[in-house]
């Protein structure tokens, strides 16, 4: 049975992807720590993320750096957070989001009703900063509604 996470990557339901290559996504969180928190997802099902293989493990935390180094420049935040706990969805995903201190590592402190216009914005925001930077570009999704979408 897919995951939730599989059908959003499979475009079964929406989602707001800043990152798209052929082993990973990138999409902002519903439920976020701060604006930015987005999860890193392999395209493949795995439910933990020590049965991942070594190699797309890697791949995952690579990219979480590069979205981790965007939402930092973004909001101008002194780090950022990085988790992996797989609790509610059984299907690897690596947690990034800027932070100001200890609260906002705290996932009782997510938003379960944000904004979605915020959610936009802080998508778009991310996928702007991901652009502007030449090593990242090539896997950041075409905005919402462009021909060249990708999931």
């Amino acid at each position: 049975m897919a995951t939730l996470f599989s059908k959003i990557i499979d475009g079964e339901i929406p989602g707001r992807f800043v990152w798209a290559d052929e082993r990973c996504v990138a999409f902002l969180t519903i439920a976020p720590l701060r604006d930015g928190h987005t999860l890193v997802v392999p395209r493949g099902e795995t439910a933990q993320w020590t049965d991942t293989d070594p190699d797309l493990w890697a791949h995952l935390t690579e990219v979480a750096r590069h979205v981790g180094r965007a939402a930092q420049a973004e909001w101008e935040s002194p780090r950022v957070g990085l988790l992996c706990e797989g609790f509610e969805v059984p299907h690897t995903h690596v947690h990034v989001w800027p932070a100001w201190g200890p609260a906002d590592f705290d996932l009782h402190n997510a938003d379960h009703d944000p904004d979605p216009a915020r959610l936009d914005d802080a998508a778009a925001r991310l996928r702007a900063r991901l652009r502007a930077d030449a090593r990242t570009a090539p896997s950041v999704p075409a905005e919402p509604g462009d021909s060249a979408a990708t999931s």
